[in-house]
């Protein structure tokens, strides 16, 4: 199974990427996680509507055949550590692709969200993109740890 990342943005800054690289390399082989940057819709001269439309398009596109979708929006399901570990552990045994969709500054287009199997939640906070791809990165390998049967230091 893949674990792919599709998300609208494609510059972060060093750090953000550095962290990213950090804890998607310590995930295993049958478990790994990909990114798919994809180019921001430019705003100058759109309405939001219409960016949203472009980046959807280019989502969709990124969107491996199959894969189980699970968009990351502020009004999804909340989860934690365990929780997720859960989702993981489910997602495995289904053994398709999973790919987790990140919106760009106006989040996603409903038609992306009508279509997700799953619509998680990372954070009640508002967080810039760059540390929620770290985090979300961050979040799949303690999942994954979790799931691999590690202590967890919370139990």
């Amino acid at each position: 199974m893949r674990l792919v990342v599709a998300a609208i943005g494609q510059r972060q800054p060093a750090w953000a990427d550095a962290a990213w690289e950090e804890y998607t390399r310590r995930m295993p082989a049958e478990c790994r996680v990909e990114l798919k940057a994809l180019k921001a819709e430019p705003r100058a001269g759109r309405s939001a509507a219409q960016c949203l439309q472009a980046e959807a398009e280019r989502l969709e596109a990124a969107v491996p055949k199959g894969a189980r979708r699970v968009v990351l929006d502020e009004r999804g399901t909340r989860l934690g550590t365990q929780q997720l570990a859960e989702r993981l552990t489910f997602w495995l045994g289904d053994g398709r692709d999973v790919v987790l969709l990140i919106g760009g500054p106006d989040g996603l287009a409903d038609a992306v969200k009508a279509r997700a199997d799953e619509t998680l939640r990372l954070s009640d906070l508002t967080l810039p993109h760059a540390l929620a791809r770290v985090m979300l990165a961050e979040a799949l390998y303690r999942a994954w740890t979790v799931h691999a049967g590690h202590p967890y230091h919370r139990e």
